[in-house]
């Protein structure tokens, strides 16, 4: 099997060599080339032709974002962004790029080290197989009719991993005010899901915010777990429904685990819950989701030719646990009339 070529593009030499040095280490990959600002890459991608860019954000002559918004409709490529904590890896996620990490320092060599084994060379795996053709297309929605009671007595519990970030918006932004409360896992470092939730709560119709331990599930309102070692879960009190963060153990291979959530809704919410399974590699979730499905719960999963990565709806999917497999652009709007009629 051929090798994944990258191309890693940073401005920092010190930077660029700790990433040839030690993705080079793995088989899987080939480091076919490296940029300092995006005239070299673009240059770099017309010689080589990688299978996957990383790409810095802050860059001289061009920064990063700008460079996504020239380079993907030339030539489409899948690209993971390395960022420093700072909401701009939104702008790149919209711009094209398929997955992001949190960019460590380069004084801990130790913590560098691990991050690209452990990290970077997960997330570029991924990319490789991401469907490129589903990144960055204009999706076209109805507006759902508004719901035809007060249901402040249900749950729309939502998974995604790769490609969660936009994903996610074009569902939450088909939501109104009267949509039950909502609660969310998409798997992101630590400090970038506070950022992920002011930005939707900046540009959709409902209040969202991160979550914390003791935040009521309530109508309006969307609850996106935090990123770290946190899992969310729901549980009832008092008649309503609120959310715990507790520090555990990854499961699935993440923190917070969307299979957590889930598992959560489906003890505590049971049939009063609509469970929806998004984008994203590997597995996590799908249990949950046929725990969810199990216990009452509607389920909606993305299919395929929607996703970037159809990895967690089809196993979901093959489980059984999806009753309704659906266009990213529909999943809003069935959402509400699963609602109506519960």
């Amino acid at each position: 099997m051929r090798a994944i070529r990258v191309l890693i593009v940073d401005d920092s030499i010190v930077f660029r060599e700790l990433l040839v040095q030690n993705l080079n280490k793995d088989p899987a990959i080939e480091v076919v080339a490296t940029a300092k600002d995006p005239f070299e890459a673009r240059d770099a991608i017309l010689k080589y032709k990688p299978d996957v860019m990383t790409l810095d954000i802050e860059l001289p002559r061009m920064s990063g974002i700008e460079f996504l918004r020239k380079l993907m409709p030339q030539y489409p490529i899948p690209v993971v962004v390395i960022s420093a904590l700072s909401d701009k890896v939104f702008d790149a996620m919209n711009a094209g790029a398929v997955d992001f990490v949190a960019k460590p320092s380069i004084s801990n060599r130790g913590q560098l080290v691990d991050f690209i084994r452990n990290e970077l060379l997960v997330k570029i795996k991924i990319a490789s197989t991401a469907k490129i053709s589903n990144i960055k297309r204009k999706v076209m929605m109805q507006e759902p009719k508004p719901l035809n009671a007060q249901k402040n007595n249900l749950v729309v519990a939502i998974g995604a991993s790769t490609g969660g970030t936009e994903a996610i918006f074009d569902v939450v932004k088909g939501f109104g005010p009267d949509i039950p409360g909502v609660v969310i896992v998409q798997h992101m470092p630590p400090g970038f899901t506070a950022m992920y939730a002011k930005r939707l709560d900046n540009e959709c119709r409902v209040r969202v915010k991160e979550a914390q331990t003791g935040d009521y599930v309530r109508q309006g309102h969307v609850l996106v777990a935090p990123g770290g070692d946190q899992h969310m879960r729901v549980v009832k009190v008092n008649g309503g429904y609120q959310v715990e963060c507790r520090k555990g153990p990854r499961v699935n291979g993440h923190c917070p685990s969307v299979d957590v959530l889930f598992d959560s809704v489906a003890k505590s919410v049971g049939k009063d819950a609509v469970g929806i399974i998004l984008t994203g590699m590997g597995g996590d979730g799908a249990k949950g989701l046929l725990a969810m499905r199990k216990a009452g719960a509607r389920t909606i999963g993305q299919d395929e030719s929607t996703c970037i990565v159809y990895g967690m709806p089809k196993v979901a999917y093959d489980l059984g646990a999806v009753e309704y497999q659906m266009k990213l652009s529909d999943i809003a709007e069935k959402t509400y009339s699963i609602l109506n009629k519960m």
